[in-house]
């Protein structure tokens, strides 16, 4: 009876591992952090919590946005680097990427950009190149958000002008 008694406690302390487990449980520095999140659930608490339980990987919430309904992007500052996942209604993180570095002279941006004049269909989340006092900025790295398959999907800045409305950098790329 009492190898039973194990078996079971063994069993309920390693399901409630698991249903408390969230997409930072496992990660370290100098891994391959997107990869890592991919598949696991959100933590879907207050950030201030997630910020101090995961502070040895030096976690901070930088935003989030509803991309569509049902489907969120939420940024986080990871081992001192920023990383973006897409969150489905379900909470399970879809899709995540390493954000590259962004400044004043080269803006983060989120939202909708050109081609020859016309909005695109897909949001896009970009570095711009902010050289230029131009309205409209060129885009030097760019993703589209495929929005069914909840993925990030690499796309060719060529041509695609992004308007300063949606830079996300603190300065305003300004």
């Amino acid at each position: 009876m009492t190898k039973l008694a194990c078996l079971l406690a063994a069993i309920y302390f390693l399901m409630g591992q698991f249903a408390f487990a969230d997409e930072f449980q496992n990660l370290k520095c100098g891994a391959d952090i997107p990869k890592a999140m991919i598949g696991k659930r959100s933590s879907n608490g207050p950030v201030v919590e997630s910020e101090k339980k995961y502070r040895a990987i030096g976690l901070k919430g930088l935003g989030a946005d509803e991309i569509a309904d049902g489907l969120s992007s939420v940024n986080w500052l990871i081992c001192g680097a920023e990383y973006v996942e897409l969150i489905d209604r379900h909470g399970l993180v879809r899709d995540a990427l390493a954000f590259p570095p962004h400044s004043k002279s080269e803006p983060a941006f989120s939202g909708i950009c050109q081609a020859k004049g016309r909005d695109l269909p897909d949001i896009i989340m970009a570095v711009l190149d902010g050289s230029t006092a131009a309205d409209s900025l060129p885009v030097k790295t760019a993703w589209k958000i495929d929005q069914k398959g909840a993925k990030f999907v690499p796309i060719s800045g060529e041509g695609i002008l992004c308007p300063r409305s949606g830079i996300t950098t603190l300065d305003g790329g300004r």
